[in-house]
């Protein structure tokens, strides 16, 4: 068998099934359409609503190598052989063209001519009841009667929920030989990697109905899917997929870096792996348009960077390390996936902020953890609680290993076991919440009225007016034939110049008038595909399915929502020039009030820049530049610059929307003729609403000129209350802003003062033998550090003292200990007096000889533990 790279691999792929008739689609976006999933799990996600006869393809076969991100397997990664957050599955489908005997034989086809695989050792697995697949593969294949396994249904039968499309699969095996073996009873089917799963081939066949009896599909298809890694491991002779080129130069990599060699020691080795899968699935999450965040994608791209990072602390990587991967990821992923190249600036900057951001995190970790080490030895202890384990873990990323490593280092040992319940507790209330866990994509009332009228024509770019037919009427969620006067209705036309909500637009609203009736519509909206449902309340009359109708757009909105969303192309642009290539869309609204543009960017805009990106779009829009709109293909677009925003699905066909050679655009959307006609442009705000994503709120035309005659009432109001000339009034603020911290500084010293005074009042003085006096007071209210400034106070005053001073609050009591200079040269030890008179209140604490401080609930006993403070003192003195 020839070796080949895992980049040619994927290419004879599609080459081979392009050769059988299928059309190559370019793999599809790791956001998917399936509200039901996180992300694209397999390669027929895309392709759900064929399976399902929402939409119609087109084309009846086709070939992808599908990007995927699967996450309920994380803590595996590194660990095998097979697991891995982000892989391709190759997959070729057919929707009612070829079927059975064509997806087993040509795929024999590829395995043994084309990758040269030996099918004397290739077994499969079939249905039970499915004699059609073992004839083909028998008779026809040629595959001895022993490599032919029947499975039940649980293993070799598929169904997307318990009702619907279903049918038989097949799976093939490769025997990598004895080498890989569990023991002498291994055989085809078992766990290990001695047979491995190759290729899984799907016939969906049946529709199974709620009694569970199978139909025959009029429309017979074919779903396969084949991971590439796995694929490419067994070309290249390789144990693992992370021995692959697809992982390898990243793993060495990493080992240089680190100053260490693959294959020296299991822990290394892992990490390895775990960086280099985590950072070729964070590379193409951030391409995607995914960011961090607390929640859904954004959560799982940075639980991933974070473990990435964490791991490379245990071999030794301190500080940010994983920019410096992203050149060899986008070296043998970036063809063809131009998407990592396009968006490389995004990616290195969301890296190196998550990153750093993370390091500090891992340092406030680091302060717990040796703070509960402290406590331990102060209490004789030797395990760290596996809850403390698992925080760490969970909020401060620490992984086990390296909190056992530290606690190694210290003498201390880890609960495990506690950990792993934890661990457990946490995948369940995840497994409980997973989106992830629902694969099944239903259909609604929008699907079926989109599968029996089709999508809704749009005559709204060159037309606000158009003659049209109702076809649907919704009224409370169901379909009616008619609706009167007073009724709220959804409204679906055989064709519409009204636009729906869409790309952040939102949807038109206006009239539809027929003979006898009036209807307003107030919103326009796609709930599924291009069918396009109006919104509004039959105002006279009665409309029915059938009726002719006038539907009219509100044309003041839509001309206030067009100069709006040119601005939006303006302002997208003019950021990437003077903020920096890194910027990319991270969502919008556009509406007839304003528009609202969201960028990705981790620190906000100096007034200067905000001043340049204003500028240079008002230069834009006094320039008066047409705009040019052009419908080409997808990669046309892409290659002549065009930005494409993470949040749209592109069809094969797309539309362009320019502005001279200042900005280029993939969009659906309505737009001015010329810039001009936007007016003016002012942005009102630039502000965070997340880690690493900004905002900015703008307006335009008459909106931006009313916004202006606002900002000119307010200036010269404030001019003649302050009694300034309007050039002045930032001086004047500017002086009464000074004259107020002065005057503030003023009485926080004599609050400040007489606070402390106060509080010294409280504190009672006891003589001890030897000439040591105990200070003592519980003071309620004051903070850790007014105690600590009286405690300085008496002990500067008195270097044979002790003082014992105690706050509580709702909650929970402080206590702090000090000790003069001459005490603790007597012998006498803070951190020992502290923990025992806390002991007597239920606290813990600790610390140095001359200071320390102990913690614990709020309790009624405090005054019994100060009472006994002086007989606990006597017992520490020297004899």
């Amino acid at each position: 068998m020839k070796w080949r790279s895992g980049r040619e691999i994927r290419q004879l792929f599609i080459d081979f099934w392009v050769s059988k008739g299928a059309h190559h689609y370019d793999s599809f976006s790791l956001v998917p359409e399936d509200p039901t999933l996180l992300f694209t799990i397999a390669g027929m996600v895309p392709f759900k609503k064929y399976y399902l006869g929402i939409a119609e393809p087109d084309f009846p076969s086709a070939v992808t190598s599908q990007k995927c991100v699967r996450t309920n397997d994380i803590d595996n990664v590194g660990r095998t052989a097979r697991h891995h957050t982000f892989f391709e599955m190759l997959g070729n489908f057919s929707w009612g063209g070829y079927f059975k005997r064509e997806s087993i034989t040509w795929g024999w086809e590829f395995l043994t001519d084309v990758i040269g695989l030996d099918g004397d050792r290739m077994y499969v697995t079939i249905y039970n009841d499915d004699q059609e697949a073992f004839d083909i593969w028998h008779k026809e294949v040629g595959v001895p009667e022993d490599h032919i396994l029947r499975f039940g249904e649980e293993e070799n039968f598929w169904f997307m929920g318990p009702t619907g499309p279903c049918g038989p699969d097949s799976e093939i095996l490769y025997d990598q030989g004895p080498s890989f073996s569990c023991g002498p009873d291994c055989a085809p089917g078992c766990d290990c990697d001695r047979y491995l799963e190759i290729w899984n081939h799907v016939f969906t066949q049946y529709d199974r109905q709620d009694d569970g009896s199978l139909v025959p599909l009029p429309r017979k298809n074919i779903d396969t899917g084949m991971g590439l890694e796995r694929l490419t491991s067994l070309v290249q002779g390789v144990a693992n997929d992370f021995e692959t080129d697809l992982f390898k130069p990243i793993m060495d990599q990493v080992c240089s870096m680190a100053g260490i060699s693959y294959g020296a020691t299991p822990q290394g080795d892992m990490a390895a792996k775990v960086i280099s899968d985590h950072i070729r699935a964070v590379a193409f999450m951030i391409a995607d348009g995914i960011l961090p965040a607390n929640d859904g994608q954004g959560y799982v791209l940075r639980r991933l960077l974070r473990r990435a990072a964490r791991y490379g602390r245990l071999i030794g990587l301190k500080g940010a390390f994983l920019t410096d991967l992203l050149p060899k990821v986008l070296e043998i992923m970036g063809d063809p996936y131009r998407e990592l190249k396009d968006s490389r600036l995004t990616i290195e900057q969301v890296v190196s902020v998550e990153e750093k951001r993370f390091g500090r995190t891992l340092e406030q970790g680091s302060d717990l953890l040796h703070s509960e080490i402290e406590a331990l030895a102060a209490e004789g202890e030797a395990t760290l609680s596996g809850v403390v384990a698992f925080e760490l873990y969970d909020t401060y990323g620490y992984p086990l290993e390296l909190t056992m490593e530290i606690c190694q280092e210290k003498g201390f040992v880890v609960d495990e076991e506690g950990f792993r319940g934890e661990m457990e507790a946490q995948r369940q209330r995840a497994r409980a919440s997973s989106k992830q866990a629902n694969s099944v994509m239903t259909g609604d009332l929008y699907t079926e009225l989109l599968a029996s009228h089709g999508p809704t024509p749009f005559v709204g770019y060159s037309s606000l007016c158009c003659e049209s037919e109702i076809t649907a009427i919704l009224v409370n969620g169901e379909s009616v034939q008619s609706a009167k006067a007073g009724d709220d209705v959804e409204i679906v036309l055989s064709r519409t110049p009204f636009y729906g909500e869409r790309g952040g637009q939102v949807g038109d609203s206006g009239v539809l008038k027929g003979k006898g009736f009036f209807v307003e519509i107030d919103d326009t909206i796609h709930p599924v595909g291009d069918l396009s449902v109006h919104r509004g309340k039959v105002v006279e009359g009665e409309i029915s399915v059938g009726s002719s109708v006038e539907a009219s757009v509100d044309r003041d909105k839509r001309d206030s929502v067009a100069k709006n969303h040119t601005a939006t192309h303006l302002l997208h642009e003019a950021l990437v020039r003077v903020v920096g290539g890194h910027v990319r869309q991270n969502g919008s609204l556009v509406s007839d009030r304003f528009l609202r543009f969201d960028y990705t960017h981790y620190e906000p805009l100096e007034p200067s820049d905000l001043e340049e990106v204003e500028l240079l779009v008002n230069q834009e829009i006094q320039g008066n530049t047409s705009l040019e709109v052009e419908e080409t293909d997808l990669a046309t677009a892409k290659e002549r610059g065009a930005k494409a925003l993470f949040e749209e699905k592109y069809g094969d066909k797309v539309r362009v929307v320019s502005v001279g050679d200042f900005s280029s655009e993939l969009c659906g959307g309505i737009h001015v003729g010329s810039t001009g006609e936007i007016g003016l442009l002012k942005i009102l705000t630039d502000e965070s609403i997340g880690s690493g994503i900004r905002r900015i709120t703008a307006v335009t035309g008459m909106n931006a000129f009313r916004n202006y005659q606002n900002m000119t009432s307010t200036i010269k109001e404030l001019s003649a209350k302050l009694g300034v000339r309007p050039a002045r009034l930032v001086e004047k603020v500017e002086a009464m802003e000074a004259d107020n911290r002065e005057l503030s500084k003023e009485i926080q010293r004599y609050s400040l003062k007489s606070a402390m005074e106060e509080l010294r009042r409280k504190v009672v003085k006891i003589e001890l033998p030897g000439g040591v006096s105990l200070y003592s007071a519980s003071i309620d209210g004051s903070d850790p550090d007014q105690l600590r400034e009286i405690g300085d106070s008496i002990k500067d005053r008195d270097p044979l003292s002790v003082v014992l001073l105690a706050s509580s609050d709702e909650e929970r009591t402080q206590m702090i200990c000090m000790l003069g200079v001459d005490s603790v040269k007597s012998g006498l030890h803070a951190g020992k007096i502290v923990k025992e008179v806390a002991s007597l209140f239920g606290g813990k604490g600790g610390g140095k000889p001359n200071m320390a401080q102990a913690g614990g609930p709020k309790s009624d006993k405090v005054k019994e533990a100060f009472d006994q403070a002086p007989s606990i003192l006597k017992g520490f003195l020297p004899c």
